[in-house]
């Protein structure tokens, strides 16, 4: 019982230190290269409203999901650090713990699905 909760222990400490390297190294880098601005006469006027949005957009749409989402798995990594430290993990293990372990795996591979696209 007492190893099972050391390796539960470890694998969330590892699981948001991997993670919060993932979202500093990911703020240097722009994954996406910059485009030439448009040149005079290259938008459509008649461009139909109802087309899909260009690729883009998309794009930027996902980069900004996958930001806020690695934003909030910090932010749910660095408060199960902090129930972590304050509990007494020899005696007791929270549920509360536990479930917010599972959020955070949750939103992990939400983020990975996301990036990979």
């Amino acid at each position: 019982m007492q190893q099972s909760r050391r390796s539960l222990l470890g694998t969330i400490a590892g699981v948001a230190a991997a993670f919060s390297m993932v979202a500093i190294v990911g703020r240097g880098q722009d994954p996406f290269p910059k485009t030439p601005p448009l040149r005079p006469g290259d938008d459509d006027p008649n461009r139909n409203p109802n087309a899909k949005p260009p690729t883009k957009v998309l794009l930027e749409e996902n980069q900004k999901d996958i930001k806020k989402n690695i934003e909030k798995l910090f932010e749910l990594a660095s408060q199960l650090k902090e129930q972590v430290e304050k509990t007494d993990a020899t005696t007791v293990l929270s549920l509360s713990m536990v479930k917010k372990a599972e959020e955070i795996e949750k939103l992990a591979r939400q983020i990975k699905d996301r990036a990979k696209g």
